[in-house]
């Protein structure tokens, strides 16, 4: 019995060793032990680069050069057995980009010759984790910054200097190795920058206990190259009872925003800057005191100069300012007037879509119309309209799509709002790994290809065998049409469940909710038509585009159709361009979509399955199950609900 008890022990121990729980990310490298790094300068950041190639390198020698000739931004070049970079991060990211292509090509050692340069000074992600551990939007777990016993560690006013004391040693303990292996994953893709806390922030984030954390957190990071953000509250010296008001124009709020700068700084000498939501979905902002967003970003611009700070002030504004008008055209209607007002070191933040994070969306206009601000975009890695982390939806194309349209050279940043929890494989599915890897990766060159870095991601996190690679990558470049096709082909949007945002609901209407959060507002089906008229004869929405993407919009016969329900009302009986009516074309994409995900799900189960390892594989096919079933959900619920007005 006891030889049997222990035979089991073994079997199970050895399975255990094999499960793969994803957590390795497409960080895979085995250790070799056999390259010898050479370097006349050391720095806590080129001595992650030299660990790095001694350990998984093939080659037999590199040496890594720091030359000031080069120009001054985080590139490097590869020639040879030479890493050369003007600053440590970029020998860093030039032994990560030896390591790519080594686990890609599964070559003994390289020698070729490259230089990168990143596209955008500024390559951030954006946690909305909240103080006690949850996440909005987040669908991986909780936060890997936050835990529940936060939530009383932070007293009412921060006048409160012995309570605060107490209290300091009442937050959880910072998870020095997970926070090192997420470093370690973003400056494998050459991010640098981390925005820790929700936009919709609570005032304790900026007293002394949390920034305290704060320090610890940004001294893990900044050896991977990473600065630290943080969001916050506008109105937070009042919320903590410095101040008897908010106003930005207020001497005494000015005065305590450069007071907390300056104790900001004396911990984390690096930081950052502050990301603000002002004045939408109820967040303060100057507007309660009818000043600007020029003035709110101003002042807090002025605290953070003398250090050398950012203030990133998102564009994500709608609500009772702008009463009857059309919601995706309320971020040009507020900021356009401003443009040219604000402080050099004020950038504005901008949604991709004018809407929110839909499957599918024109441009933002503000990237037309700011002409004399600094812009950065704002993505969203977490797929909060895409299926969330139950939906494999390789994001990708969508991205590559809004840099078809906005170029690369007229932005100052990119940040996208991320998926990463506790779940051991960071993202909730395996393959919402690939949105994270992704976004890396086209903040720093926006000129790749979705299937180019789809090829990359499976290469090194499942293997590099071809079949495997050409297969799945094509399958994931069509996953998000077919999430758009199963979910609002044609240009139709928001037709979600109130609130969590998952599953159909175009019937959806509230009497007690603004009309800008019914789905009835936005198709605005009846027996004759459907689709929202943003042209110039309906809210002109057409007009805040350039001259000729307006006129494109504007008119029906150029509009593109997978936009045609965003800009025009359109009948039932209307033909398009293959000669089907609108109303057989959309029933041919909601069954098209459910057909690619069947197509998907065989391939994973019969084509690709002794590829990837039995944990893996049987968790991806469990997901795609689930998400194949809500297709067929969001077909027959939307066109059963459409069917009732088109016949």
């Amino acid at each position: 019995m006891k030889r049997l008890l222990l035979s089991l022990f073994t079997l199970c121990a050895s399975l255990s060793m094999m499960a793969e729980d994803g957590h390795k990310l497409w960080l895979r490298y085995q250790p070799v032990n056999k390259c010898k790094v050479a370097s006349t300068v050391s720095s806590p950041t080129i001595d992650i680069a030299r660990e790095e190639l001694e350990t998984y390198f093939n080659g037999e020698n590199i040496t890594l050069k720091l030359d000031p000739a080069l120009p001054d931004n985080d590139g490097f070049t590869i020639e040879g057995n030479t890493i050369t970079a003007r600053r440590d991060i970029g020998l860093l990211y030039g032994a990560y980009s030896l390591l790519r292509r080594q686990a890609i090509q599964k070559t003994q050692g390289l020698s070729y010759k490259c230089q990168e340069t990143p596209a955008f000074s500024l390559r951030l992600l954006n946690h909305w984790d909240n103080l006690d551990g949850s996440i909005e939007r987040g669908y991986a777990g909780e936060s890997i910054f936050w835990s529940e016993s936060t939530l009383n560690a932070t007293p009412h006013s921060h006048r409160e200097n012995s309570q605060l004391s107490t209290l300091n040693s009442q937050l959880s303990p910072v998870n020095s190795q997970l926070l090192q292996e997420y470093a370690r994953a973003n400056a494998s893709l050459g991010i640098n920058g981390t925005v820790l806390n929700n936009v919709n922030a609570s005032p304790k984030m900026l007293t002394t206990p949390y920034l305290k954390e704060v320090q610890k957190i940004a001294d893990i990071l900044r050896p991977y190259g990473i600065k630290v953000f943080l969001s916050i509250n506008f109105a937070t010296p009042m919320a903590l009872g410095d101040t008897k008001t908010a106003d930005p124009l207020n001497g005494a709020v000015a005065k305590w925003w450069k007071h907390k700068a300056k104790e900001i700084y004396k911990l984390i000498p690096d930081f950052g800057g502050f990301l603000v939501k002002a004045n939408s979905e109820g967040q303060p902002g100057p507007g309660d005191y009818h000043r600007s967003h020029a003035d709110g970003a101003n002042m807090l611009a002025d605290a953070l100069k003398p250090f050398g700070g950012i203030v990133m002030w998102r564009c994500f504004v709608y609500g009772a300012n702008h009463k009857g008008e059309d919601r995706v055209k309320q971020a040009v209607s507020e900021f356009k007037p401003l443009d040219g007002q604000f402080r050099p070191n004020v950038i504005l933040q901008t949604k991709n879509g004018p809407l929110d994070f839909q499957p599918r969306e024109p441009y933002s206009p503000v990237f037309d119309q700011i002409k004399q601000t600094p812009n950065m975009v704002e993505l969203q890695i977490t797929q909060e309209y895409l299926g969330q982390s139950r939906h494999l939806v390789y994001l990708a194309p969508m991205w590559e799509e809004f840099f078809q349209q906005v170029p690369a050279a007229g932005l100052k940043g990119i940040a996208g709002v991320a998926n990463i929890g506790l779940d051991r494989n960071w993202c909730g599915h395996h393959f919402s790994q690939a949105n994270w890897y992704a976004f890396g990766r086209l903040a720093w060159n926006p000129a790749l290809s979705s299937e180019a870095i789809a090829q990359e991601w499976l290469a090194q996190t499942f293997t590099p065998d071809s079949p495997f690679v050409t297969t799945m990558s094509q399958l994931m470049c069509e996953s998000r049409e077919a999430c758009v096709d199963y979910m609002m082909p044609l240009g139709l949007h928001h037709i979600f469940k109130f609130d969590h945002h998952y599953g159909p609901e175009p019937d959806g209407y509230k009497a007690d909710y603004p009309l800008e959060w019914c789905p009835v507002y936005y198709h605005q089906a009846n027996k004759d038509s459907i689709g929202f008229n943003r042209t110039t004869s309906g809210t002109d929405a057409v007009s805040q585009y350039r001259p000729e993407v307006a006129r494109s919009y504007n008119d029906i016969s150029t509009c593109p159709e997978n936009l045609l329900l965003w800009f025009h009302r359109v009948p039932w009986t209307y033909r398009m361009k293959d000669g089907s009516t609108l109303w057989e074309s959309l029933q041919y994409h909601y069954h098209k979509g459910v057909i690619t995900v069947e197509q998907m799900q065989a391939a994973w189960r019969y084509q690709l399955r002794h590829y990837v390892d039995e944990q893996r594989w049987r968790e991806v096919d469990e997901r795609l199950q689930h998400q194949l079933e809500n297709a067929r959900e969001w077909r027959d619920v939307c066109l059963g609900y459409f069917g009732k007005f088109a016949q």
